[in-house]
């Protein structure tokens, strides 16, 4: 298979950056994209909401569903995704990419916001995967794709952000679960992660990170689309990276995906 045409696709924080850019790209196929965020207002400090990201997808070809939905919340998730079975007839692939980040150290990350993270990113990626999956379990090619990093125990990782790592490798451990429940059932469960620092709005969060250094969006839409277009059956349990996910696909132009070429380019966190 190379193509997403008539294949319907779950984005959880999709109204902006990486979520967004999947969901247009598989748009290009022709796919139905149902995006789950929160934004359903337009916010000066966050552009896009869940309207203008199906207007980006309705115009790129495909057929987007707007979904105001917060992942912390069950009876939100579980209203979505029947909206999304009622809108188009079933789920053929999860992204999990909603993903909540603050990166300080213990003494200076408020509970609230400790809280956030794993609400948001382990138990927010579970939830979607168990409302998802009776769904995906009827799907001709399913796939969950969760944007995680490689599982790591280095404490160079952990010392300066627990909180953070603690909820980003959840929902790399996620991963490892559901792939090892339902990879033999013919769901494709892996990670996807960039290998370095996407300009989206997150990179406010990281001290000393200028835009100009990192890649766009656009690398891991691509990357991501080259794994959902795979078979699924036999292919779970994975940490890719998406310049290797490209290059293993013929794609030797990096050059395109850079916010300024030339510009040396920032690794990512937990690579």
């Amino acid at each position: 298979m190379t193509t997403l045409a008539g294949k319907t696709l779950f984005i959880t924080g999709a109204s902006r950056g990486i979520g967004l850019a999947i969901a247009t790209r598989a748009a290009r196929d022709g796919a139905n994209v149902a995006i789950a965020a929160k934004s359903s207002v337009p916010n000066p400090k966050l552009p896009g909401t869940i309207h203008s990201a199906v207007e980006a997808v309705n115009e790129a070809g495909g057929r987007g569903l707007a979904l105001k939905c917060d992942i912390r919340e069950e009876d939100e998730v579980r209203t979505a995704v029947d909206a999304t079975v009622a809108a188009f007839g079933g789920i053929d692939i999860l992204v999990n990419n909603a993903s909540a980040i603050w990166l300080r150290g213990a003494l200076d990350t408020p509970m609230k916001r400790f809280d956030l993270m794993q609400q948001v990113n382990a138990r927010g990626s579970f939830l979607c995967a168990q409302a998802c999956l009776p769904h995906l379990l009827e799907s001709a090619n399913p796939h969950i794709l969760t944007l995680a990093p490689p599982p790591s125990l280095d404490p160079k990782w952990w010392a300066p952000h627990t909180g953070y790592t603690l909820a980003k490798m959840g929902m790399s451990f996620v991963t490892l679960g559901l792939a090892g429940e339902f990879g033999a059932q013919g769901v494709a469960v892996n990670a996807l992660w960039p290998r370095t620092v996407i300009a989206t709005d997150a990179i406010n969060m990281i001290p000393g990170v200028d835009a100009r250094n990192c890649r766009t969006p656009q690398i891991v839409a691509d990357a991501a689309h080259a794994v959902l277009v795979r078979d699924a059956r036999g292919f779970s349990g994975n940490f890719l990276i998406d310049e290797d996910v490209l290059r293993v696909a013929g794609e030797t132009d990096f050059g395109q995906y850079a916010v300024e070429p030339g510009r040396p380019l920032l690794p990512d966190l937990f690579l």
